[in-house]
């Protein structure tokens, strides 16, 4: 008698919840890095002496190189190697963050809060094809997703907690430094944990042209919408930069196309639901980031909480994730995701469109911690279910790519978003402002309607979503070995 297949028991196994465990700490300390030094920034700008147009570069920084740098990222990780990658990007994130909490000048902070988004780029598409190829079973694929989507949606809520926490506490300087002891025990458990893996190729395989026209066009694209809030959507720098972005990526999936061992396989764009399922988070997390962004600056410049008060008000957002995360992964094994994934983005939709009515004499209770609640419930499911659609029937030697795909999405998506609705929002302010309407008042119309704009990208994602594919947690699937192909 044969031996039964021990891949439908890994989760099962002390190593196997120890390896998701270990993977999910990597994703939450990337995400985390997202948000925790925003409510840091007026102490970090007294400290260092930043000015305030370039005060922006800490938070965008990061974002640039995050989003500029992942598919490089996760096709370097098939292409040489899961852990070696995820190995690297480790090392290069800590010693990021111990220059920028030992920083003393702005340039060392910024500098490191690029080369923070460089590591981070490494890290999560290799995290993210590891736990796709190692549980591989549809229910314990679908429960590992189901954790992993859930870390993702609240690493955005505890890091402005952790950051108001921190900044009252020890100082700016420990969100930076607070990584380490995490990264330390992520590196000893990626070594002790995962088992050492090979190139899939050698040198000659790596599409040079196409990293370079793709991170070129990225970083392009990211840097270009950072800026546009502050330059205007119709200067000269915003409409060349959009442009030449788009030059830049056009020429990269020509190359592609023609390429015999293409960085971006365009055939992998024809898994099912996988070019829906990234369309879906990138509007999604346009729509997301408007609601931390937006309702921090509200509670700091209208109510006037502290950094900690700030922090402290989305202690139930992450409770509402968690809750309605484990729920949406066993959900849908029973009905796929796409439902589960339409649902919550209008759930989450309701919520931005109750926050969207905050008040310029608004109280916790009565206007901020209803929409908080609803949106926590629709947050949490649909970062289970996206996440699942779209690694669902990739083949395993592209898992770091399908990775990169959706984290690179998300990221763009964010920038994205926070370019668009600042706009917004400055326009609605300084048009109150003309009108003599007191600070307090244009300031909340202008978080008005960056917010209901943020409602009505979330329910546009939900109509993208209907296209998406309905997956139950299946496996990628295997091929005996990559081929180089013209698509």
């Amino acid at each position: 008698m044969s031996a039964p297949d021990p891949a439908p028991a890994v989760l099962a196994t002390g190593r196997g919840k120890l390896i998701l465990l270990l993977l999910c700490t990597i994703a939450f300390v990337d995400f985390i890095d997202g948000s925790i030094v925003n409510v840091a920034l007026p102490a970090i700008r007294a400290d260092l002496g930043f000015s305030v147009q370039d005060l922006q570069w800490v938070p965008s920084g990061y974002l640039l190189t995050y989003g500029g740098l992942m598919l490089l990222g996760g096709r370097a990780a098939d292409l040489l190697g899961r852990r070696r990658v995820l190995v690297a990007g480790t090392l290069l994130f800590a010693a990021s963050c111990l220059a920028g909490g030992l920083a003393g000048t702005p340039g060392v902070l910024v500098g490191a809060r690029l080369a923070q988004g460089a590591g981070a780029a490494m890290m999560l598409p290799a995290a993210l094809s590891i736990l796709t190829t190692t549980f591989r079973d549809g229910a314990e694929r679908a429960k590992a997703l189901g954790v992993w989507g859930g870390v993702a949606g609240l690493a955005s809520a505890v890091g402005v907690l952790a950051g108001g926490l921190l900044t009252e506490g020890p100082g700016w300087r420990w969100v930076m430094l607070v990584n380490l002891p995490f990264v330390a025990a992520a590196l000893a458990g990626v070594l002790l944990l995962l088992p050492a893996d090979r190139p899939a190729r050698d040198g000659r395989g790596f599409d040079a042209p196409g990293a370079a026209l793709v991170t070129g066009g990225m970083l392009l694209l990211v840097f270009t919408l950072v800026k546009a809030p502050d330059a205007g959507w119709d200067a000269a720098r915003t409409v060349g930069g959009l442009a030449g972005a788009a030059v830049l990526l056009a020429l990269f999936l020509l190359v592609e196309a023609r390429t015999r061992a293409p960085m971006l396989p365009l055939s992998i764009l024809r898994v099912r639901g996988l070019a829906a399922a990234d369309a879906t988070l990138l509007v999604t997390a346009a729509g997301m980031l408007s609601m931390f962004f937006f309702l921090s600056l509200y509670m700091v410049n209208v109510l006037h909480y502290s950094p900690l008060e700030t922090g402290s008000a989305y202690l139930p957002l992450t409770l509402g994730v968690g809750i309605s995360a484990g729920a949406a992964s066993k959900l849908m094994t029973r009905t796929g995701t796409r439902p589960v994934l339409v649902a919550g983005l209008l759930v989450s939709a309701a919520g931005l469109y109750l926050l969207s009515r905050i008040p310029v004499d608004g109280s916790y209770p009565g206007d901020l911690l209803p929409g908080l609640l609803v949106a926590s419930l629709g947050l949490g499911a649909v970062f289970v279910s996206v996440t699942a659609a779209a690694n669902a029937g990739v083949p395993a030697e592209r898992a770091g790519l399908a990775a990169a795909l959706l984290n690179a999405s998300q990221q763009i998506g964010g920038a994205l978003g926070l370019a668009i609705f600042s706009a917004l929002a400055a326009s609605r302010t300084t048009g109150l402002l003309h009108d003599r309407r007191p600070v307090p008042d244009a300031l909340t119309g202008g978080f008005q309607r960056a917010l209901l704009a943020g409602c009505l990208f979330l329910v546009a994602a939900a109509a993208i979503a209907l296209r998406a594919g309905n997956a139950r947690g299946e496996a990628a699937t295997e091929t005996p070995a990559p081929v180089p192909e013209r698509v």
